[in-house]
């Protein structure tokens, strides 16, 4: 185990940990190889290497004892982990979601059923039909959750502000300075908030289903959504990363929330309404991998304002 786990935490990984948690997740990260050694004693696990995802988590495929693939997630915050598997939970008898195996709630540690080959659409590349991405949605929302579970989700506003501020933080303090004026995730904030507080088709969100958050599961399982944020709001906010990932143009985002709309069933309008209170992140997003010069920047700035 210990020749192991130094290869499973890189330094991108590092980074994207101490981008999420501060330089105080240095000291976790110290403890780690221990707290998985003794996880995966306690679950009878053998750890295979790392999984392609994990900005708020350290994430591992791993077989347990019979065979079967799954996947470790243990963060910094025990509180994500106990959530995740709460939320997980709700949502399971829908199949869209991976079923959780054990859940540590002391040490943030969570074992999840692994599906197909773990792949995710943000890693395929390819922008899936919009009527696919409805139903998974759809799927989701339609959750039987029980009211008192329901009543504990946080709501949508709380998610928007966290999202905003962590992103105004991010242009703030990287290449999207340069080229994303603070004005227009101020703008793009205020938009979002106005969104969240309307009372109409409030649902179970995923609160974070964006590419890197969905897996092919093949044609047995179909798209699968991981790592929920969830919360209580406006079904077309589930919506947003779908309107606008890889789309250059307004025709685009005008087809797909189209779709999207027809399938879950809400205003196209307030599909795009989200898609443009949401444009300056994913502006933030683009100028800091570099690509200022792109049409697809030039069209999410334009869309945002």
């Amino acid at each position: 185990m210990s020749d192991v786990l130094p290869q499973l935490i890189d330094d991108k990984q590092r980074e994207r940990l101490f981008a999420r948690f501060g330089r105080g997740a240095a000291d976790w990260l110290d403890g780690l190889p221990g707290l998985v050694t003794a996880l995966a004693a306690e679950w009878d696990l053998t750890i295979d290497g790392p999984a392609p995802h994990g900005r708020t988590s350290v994430v591992l495929h791993c077989r347990r004892a019979d065979g079967s693939a799954g996947i470790l997630k243990i963060s910094p915050d025990p509180g994500l982990g106990r959530s995740e598997a709460r939320i997980l939970r709700l949502w399971e008898a829908s199949g869209r979601v991976p079923a959780v195996w054990e859940v540590d709630t002391e040490r943030g540690a969570v074992l999840l059923e692994a599906i197909g080959s773990g792949r995710t659409v943000a890693l395929n590349g390819e922008v899936p039909p919009m009527e696919t991405i409805g139903r998974l949605i759809a799927d989701l929302h339609a959750a039987d959750v029980p009211c008192d579970e329901f009543g504990e989700l946080h709501p949508l506003v709380g998610r928007m502000n966290f999202v905003f501020d962590l992103w105004e933080r991010r242009r703030r303090e990287g290449r999207a300075a340069d080229y994303v004026p603070a004005a227009l995730v101020h703008q793009g904030h205020s938009r979002a908030r106005a969104l969240a507080h309307g009372q109409d088709d409030l649902v179970p969100l995923h609160g974070d289903l964006h590419p890197g958050n969905v897996i092919d599961g093949g044609p047995e399982r179909g798209l699968v959504a991981v790592d929920p944020r969830a919360c209580v709001g406006d079904a077309a906010a589930d919506t947003i990363d779908w309107t606008l990932w890889r789309a250059s143009s307004h025709e685009e985002v005008e087809r797909r929330a189209a779709v999207l709309a027809d399938v879950i069933g809400v205003p196209v309008e307030r599909v795009i309404a989200w898609a443009v209170a949401c444009a300056p992140i994913f502006a933030v997003a683009v100028a800091d991998r570099g690509r200022a010069d792109s049409d697809q920047f030039r069209f999410l700035l334009e869309f945002a304002s």
